[in-house]
């Protein structure tokens, strides 16, 4: 069966917030609306809904958010389902939808994203967070996602010979980026003074290498390429998901051949850049899953623009920015944006859309036509990269 081409035509989000009044299937209401609404389709056009979600089940006692958030929306009846892989729930559930289209199962679809984490204890977040990791071989003896984090990064450090301060750029890049970003949760300037000294979290994990816990909300809505067409009469740019594939690699850590190496990312970002016809070097941005800055230097090691040891390194000379070589975290990125965990990987997608349309606003990259996006689930075992281009 030949596959079909897909396309973004329309995205939306909400404000990332610390707002445990609003509840999840109402955070998706207000961002799949928004999608519909910027893609000038009717909400009847939809046949098929996949949602990103992590953690309502632990969190809200809430499960069957396909369903849940179709009838609230408006689309009761339809096909609609939920996808958890951690952290990259919501990519995963892009995943999803990007194969019912090119499969021909559907001809219009939306992808929403949603995760609800301050309404719950800091303690039960931390758990829910934990069930990530392997409960066998990690969770049952007292790490977290933090801490798992913590050892990957001392690892790091130890075996590379870098200090905390190698790190420091990635965390101000992206708080740069999120300063003009109207939906970003942290509007805070940092410098490395203010990085080294900030509180640690389990040593080496500092807090600005850590992201915040967040509530938020993102939708994009996919389509062939005839319908995108259709819609693109009034000018507006069309957009192509050009790859997208999933590597996976081992939960626990100990498991793993090589534990300073996302073999996860690797895979999927070649398998997207195959799909795509496309090289790394032809990418404009990089938007990577930068939760932790060790998991940056990881990411950009593994999809090919650092050798090994040396992407704590990369960007240090303004390669990061905006205005640079290879533009990460352009709307201030997990750690500035925020990471609602299951809605990450949709917010990558809707922002990186806005960057290649042009309607970026301050944070545009100039002339941006490819963009690699990858959303990571846990320390690394499911990594879910796509591959945007700008056709027209």
């Amino acid at each position: 069966m030949k596959k079909r081409d897909v396309y973004i035509v329309g995205v939306g989000q909400t404000v990332i917030s610390k707002d445990a009044g609003i509840r999840g299937r109402y955070l998706a209401r207000e961002a799949i609306e928004k999608a519909v609404t910027k893609a000038g389709i009717e909400i009847s056009d939809v046949t098929m809904l996949v949602v990103g979600n992590m953690m309502s089940g632990i969190l809200a006692n809430q499960q069957q958010q396909g369903a849940l958030v179709a009838d609230v929306v408006g689309l009761r009846g339809i096909e609609a389902a939920t996808v958890e892989s951690a952290c990259s729930s919501g990519a995963s559930a892009a995943r999803w939808g990007v194969m019912s289209v090119a499969g021909g199962f559907h001809d219009t679809a939306i992808v929403c994203g949603v995760e609800r984490m301050t309404h719950a204890t800091k303690e039960d977040t931390t758990a829910a967070l934990a069930t990530a990791a392997d409960w066998e071989l990690e969770g049952c003896y007292g790490e977290s996602f933090i801490s798992l984090n913590a050892k990957i990064m001392r690892h790091y450090m130890d075996t590379y010979g870098v200090t905390a301060e190698d790190f420091g750029h990635f965390a101000i890049n992206a708080h740069d980026n999120g300063m003009t970003n109207p939906h970003a949760f942290l509007h805070k300037k940092v410098d490395m003074e203010t990085y080294l000294n900030s509180r640690m979290l389990v040593d080496p994990v500092k807090l600005f290498d850590a992201p915040p816990v967040c509530d938020g909300s993102a939708a994009i809505v996919i389509t062939t390429e005839e319908r995108a067409r259709a819609l693109a009469t009034d000018g507006r740019p069309i957009i192509k998901i050009a790859g997208s594939a999933i590597g996976t690699d081992s939960l626990a850590l100990q498991a793993r051949e090589d534990k300073l190496f996302l073999r996860g990312a690797a895979l999927s970002t070649e398998r997207a850049l195959q799909q795509s016809g496309l090289h790394r070097d032809d990418m404009d941005i990089f938007e990577l899953h930068d939760a932790y800055t060790i998991i940056t230097s990881l990411s950009l090691e593994a999809a090919g623009y650092a050798e090994r040891g040396k992407g704590v390194h990369f960007g240090k000379e303004g390669e990061i920015a905006l205005t640079g070589s290879l533009p990460l975290s352009t709307m201030g990125g997990l750690k500035s944006r925020g990471h609602p965990v299951g809605a990450t990987g949709v917010y990558q997608l809707v922002e990186t859309w806005l960057q290649l349309a042009g309607e970026a606003g301050e944070n545009q990259v100039p002339n941006a036509e490819h963009a690699l996006v990858q959303n990571i689930g846990g320390t690394g075992a499911t990594v879910v990269s796509h591959v945007l281009s700008r056709v027209s």
